[in-house]
């Protein structure tokens, strides 16, 4: 299963998201619900730098379990514009797919 964390100071902003583990919904190479949670975070944190050019700090290992962390994310309203919609189209494929993907929001 994929862990999707989202983490929002008290404005409700977010400040950091964190996804670990893997859907396992099908084999490597057809997993539908892995290949789009995956083009939505990568989009996402591309788009922080070409759009916005913002370049929140990044941890990464596909590896060992699946670690994609970013921290450093700023308030303003177009950052958070963009992180809202990655974090809706994340809970939109948990809807589909509850038992590979878990979507949660804590305060930071």
């Amino acid at each position: 299963m994929i862990k999707a964390n989202f983490y929002q100071d008290q404005a409700g902003k977010i400040v950091r998201f964190k996804l670990t583990g893997h859907a396992d919904y099908s084999v490597a190479g057809a997993d539908i619900v892995c290949a789009g949670v995956s083009a939505l975070t990568f989009s996402t944190f591309n788009n922080l730098g070409r759009l916005l050019n913002q370049h929140p700090q990044l941890k990464q290992d596909q590896e060992n379990g699946g670690y994609f962390e970013v921290s450093g994310l700023a308030g303003d309203h177009d950052c958070q514009l963009l992180l809202l919609a990655f974090q809706n189209g994340l809970l939109d494929i948990m809807n589909g797919y509850r038992q590979y993907l878990e979507v949660k929001i804590f305060a930071a």
